[in-house]
């Protein structure tokens, strides 16, 4: 039998850097009916998590489809789990999609789903080759996190270090010297896995690093990693959306 995806957008509203972003303007559609839309592409079914009324009536008025839920959880992967519980849904694969990635690229999504045509994966993800023609400064950013692979593309850890360490390199050369790779934020999950993993406790590593993928893979967890070239712009501040606004305006009008 074919594997079956469900597309869960967890949505907030009460961000620290920037409160009700899933609700603001862009190129005159609000950030998460453009999620919404770009996952649809991809995915026979989306929904959003929220644990907002005003992001769950934006969400039914374009004609998407919305899942109250609660507003304790400390991860998307929780807030996923949660709504696919509430919503009832018996898909095989659950895929977490950032609510503040308007850009996402349906082929993104499908790259993800693809990898559990293996029926050994469990959890997967998606990475981003750092070209070798950019600064240093770009990688070492904590803010981006890396992600070093095994030869079959499962990640053997992500940190926000730079990884790995070219020994008796200068930094100013690591960008040419080796392929590092970024770790994008989509995470797709068996419905097993998912309701596994948000039980465990949070691992020292995870603590560490704030990377709450480190506690899958400090338990055992696998985790495939596909790679992906789409840029995608990610909303976590007020000066991000205007960023995200003359991109918008330049793709299109480049169309």
């Amino acid at each position: 039998m074919a594997t079956s995806f469900i597309g869960i957008i967890p949505a907030r509203y009460a961000s620290t850097r920037f409160p009700g972003k899933p609700l603001a303007d862009l190129g005159g559609m609000t950030v998460i009916e453009r999620v919404y839309r770009r996952a649809s592409a991809a995915l026979p079914e989306v929904a959003v998590a929220t644990d907002d009324r005003r992001i769950f009536d934006t969400v039914e008025a374009f004609g998407g489809k919305a899942v109250m839920t609660s507003p304790d959880h400390r991860s998307g992967t929780d807030r996923c789990r949660e709504a696919y519980d509430n919503l009832g849904s018996a898909a095989d694969v659950v895929i977490n999609i950032q609510g503040d990635e308007p850009f996402i690229d349906p082929s993104q999504l499908r790259q993800l789903a693809g990898c559990f045509d293996d029926e050994s994966v469990e959890i997967a993800t998606l990475a981003r080759p750092f070209p070798p023609s950019k600064p240093f400064a770009e990688l070492e950013n904590p803010n981006t996190p890396k992600v070093a692979l095994s030869p079959n593309m499962d990640a053997l850890l992500f940190s926000r270090s730079v990884i790995p360490f070219l020994r008796g390199v200068d930094k100013a050369e690591w960008p040419s010297r080796h392929q590092f790779y970024t770790h994008i934020g989509l995470y797709a999950y068996r419905a097993g896995a998912l309701r596994e993993i948000t039980r465990l406790p949070q691992s020292p590593l995870e603590l560490a690093e704030s990377l709450e993928q480190l506690r899958w893979l400090e338990n055992g967890y696998r985790v495939r990693v596909a790679v992906s070239e789409c840029p995608t712009i990610g909303i976590d501040t007020p000066a991000d959306l205007e960023a995200a606004r003359r991109f918008l305006a330049e793709t299109e009008g480049a169309s």
